[in-house]
């Protein structure tokens, strides 16, 4: 089976989910993220200029405005910050609890995580060791809850654990739960100073989801010092990446699951379709 191409649904700003979805869904995709999630009401949604997928919504709700326009949901994400204290305003273990459960319902079987990069003091002046076992506490639960509900929890490469192979090799040896897997990002591992080709060959039986996205010439002075970028505005293919050998890596690992473009611009998206298409993927 071939590697199934989507399409992160954020890629019009200031437009709420269902604009997001019908242009996915009319650029010939068939598969889409719940990309952007948090708890409770969501003013934005309400006057029209977010796309944000409450945690606390009916995630049939939800199911329903995917499927209405034939497109599946590959992934929640649920994008945390992990290596900051604790706090009601931080994204952290309730809400991956929550998108667990939601994805849990409607049949989704992977919620995308992240520790983030630390914002606060603590979260600087943390030691590797000590930053892997706050992760390995504030995903605890969630993952007890997943394994419960037959959901994998990915952690993606978008921090400064994350995203070396070292970093999450560490991760995965302190964490034993059958429901902890990877999300690759081809960007942000190379932005984060690792190969995305040597990562899949490390990790590639445990990657569950694929994150696509190329980066220009210009970021390469940045690598090694930021973690992640949430959008690229080039086509996949197009860029500085070894995009293709990550993707022959995949093959040989024998990933065929989903994977979502991260990808802003029309050209820019339906360039990287038809570059990833073009070593075997669909849509």
């Amino acid at each position: 089976m071939a590697i199934k191409i989507g399409c992160f649904a954020l890629v019009d700003p200031f437009s709420v989910l269902d604009h997001q979805l019908d242009r996915v869904r009319d650029w010939g995709f068939k598969y889409a993220d719940v990309t952007d999630t948090g708890d409770g009401a969501v003013l934005g949604n309400h006057f029209g200029f977010s796309a944000v997928a409450s945690l606390d919504a009916n995630p049939f709700d939800i199911q329903r405005m995917f499927s209405d326009r034939g497109l599946t949901i590959t992934s929640y994400c649920a994008h945390a910050d992990l290596l900051d204290a604790t706090a009601p305003w931080r994204y952290g273990t309730a809400e991956i609890i929550k998108a667990v459960r939601s994805a849990a319902a409607i049949g989704v079987k992977h919620v995308v995580t992240t520790e983030g990069e630390p914002v606060t003091p603590f979260g600087h002046g943390l030691s590797r060791e000590e930053g892997v076992f706050l992760i390995a506490e504030k995903l605890h639960e969630p993952l007890r809850v997943a394994e419960d509900h037959g959901v994998t929890i990915l952690l993606e490469p978008h921090g400064p654990i994350t995203g070396t192979i070292d970093g999450t090799t560490a991760l995965l040896e302190r964490i034993t739960s059958p429901a902890l897997g990877l999300n690759l990002d081809t960007g942000n591992s190379w932005l984060a100073g690792t190969d995305p080709v040597e990562y899949v060959k490390t990790f590639g039986d445990r990657i569950g989801h694929v994150h696509w996205k190329d980066l220009g010439a210009e970021w390469e002075a940045k690598r090694g010092t930021i973690y992640g970028c949430g959008m690229s505005d080039i086509a996949v293919g197009s860029g500085v990446i070894d995009i293709d050998g990550a993707y022959r890596a995949l093959v040989a690992a024998g990933f065929d699951g989903y994977s979502t473009l991260e990808v802003g611009g029309d050209a820019a998206v339906l360039g990287s379709a038809e570059y990833l298409e073009g070593l075997g993927a669909t849509r």
